[in-house]
This record gives C-alpha cells, sequence and structure tokens, in this order.
C-alpha cells in the first residue's frame, strides 16, 4: 500500500493513532505496522521517534495514565478546600473508582497499563512516586491543621498507598467486582484514619 501523509508527524499523532489502534485491537494484537497503516506513512518512519514497540506502549501508557489518572488526583490535591481528613478520602476514592471504571469502560487501554506495569519498570516507579506525593501533601496539611499526627508525610504517603493497593492496583482488577470490596475498603479506611488522626 502506497504511503501517502504528507503532514509533519509528531510524537502526539502516533500517540493518537497508537491509542486508536489499541482500542480496536487489544495490546496483544496491535503492532507498529497498525499503527503506521492509520497514520499512512511506513514502520520505519514510526522507529524514527519510538526506538521500538515496547517503547511506544510505555509512552502511550505514560500519557494514559497522566491523563486519566494523575490529572483527576492533581485537582483533588491542588483545589479542595475542605478538611484534610475528607480531602484525604475524596483522593483515595477518585484513585479507586477511576481504576474500577477504566477496568470495564476501557478495558483495552487498562489492559495495556496492567501489562506496562510488569515492563516499564523506570516509568511505572515515577508514576507511583507522583501519587505518593500528591498523597503527602495532603498529609502535610492535615499535620499543620491537626488533624493528623505530626508523622513523616512521605513515609505515611506511601505506607497508605500500599495499604489500598488491593482497591486500586491493576493485579487484583478481577476482585473489584467481589459484592464485598467497598466494605472491605471501608474497614482498611478506618483502620489507616485512626492509626493517623490526632
Amino acid at each position: 500500500m502506497p504511503m501517502s501523509n504528507d503532514l509533519p508527524l509528531s510524537k502526539e499523532n502516533i500517540l493518537d493513532a497508537a491509542e486508536q489502534v489499541l482500542r480496536r485491537f487489544g495490546p496483544d494484537k496491535t503492532s507498529v505496522v497498525d499503527v503506521a497503516r492509520v497514520l499512512k506513512v511506513s514502520h520505519g518512519t514510526l522507529y524514527r521517534h519510538f526506538s521500538s514497540k515496547a517503547a511506544l506502549r510505555e509512552s502511550v501508557t505514560e500519557r494514559w495514565l497522566h491523563q486519566n489518572i494523575l490529572a483527576p488526583l492533581k485537582d483533588v490535591t491542588e483545589q479542595f478546600d475542605g478538611n484534610a481528613k475528607v480531602q484525604l478520602r475524596l483522593w483515595l476514592d477518585t484513585l479507586v473508582r477511576s481504576k474500577r471504571s477504566y477496568a470495564v469502560d476501557d478495558s483495552e487501554m487498562f489492559a495495556m497499563y496492567a501489562s506496562v506495569t510488569l515492563e516499564a519498570v523506570d516509568m511505572i516507579t515515577q508514576h507511583v512516586d507522583q501519587l505518593i506525593g500528591q498523597l503527602a501533601r495532603i498529609l502535610e496539611k492535615g499535620i499543620q491543621t491537626g488533624e493528623f499526627k505530626a508523622l513523616e508525610s512521605e513515609v505515611t504517603a506511601r505506607a497508605i498507598f500500599n495499604a489500598t493497593s488491593r482497591f486500586h492496583h491493576p493485579a487484583h482488577a478481577k476482585e473489584w467486582q467481589s459484592g464485598s470490596i467497598d466494605q472491605e475498603f471501608a474497614s482498611v479506611w478506618d483502620l489507616m484514619l485512626s492509626g493517623i488522626s490526632s
């Protein structure tokens, strides 16, 4: 098939096309050639922007995580005016709800994310560190207002993130369909809150 796209090819164009193809075929069946076909360029052209299929998948996942997970949580972290306990619960609820929602409503991209968490350790570590940084800011606010004990905010944030991982880590996605999952989360929340409250 002749390639005829004369438009300049940007990283965003490629990521948009890759996301479109991934949603259509799923992460296992999508190839660089499929993405190139959508863009009407040779697959070699894509390799000038991304060194491998794995690099392309990682970049698609990183952008998806930023837009769909980090950005809404950043809004909770920076724009919420209420007390820190309510803000902390809202942040965790937003994380848990969004992961559950994407597991069902955007299953191909969620499958890609679940797969990349096993392969792109550095990228996922950076993503988790950003989430923990947001949590730490909320904890610092609560420490300053006297709602929370004078704990080390980053260490406590990481502990909270780890303690709630069953409710937001993609490895546990099948468990989210359980009828008792909300009550189990509430129990973990009550335990954590009793541990950090002044």
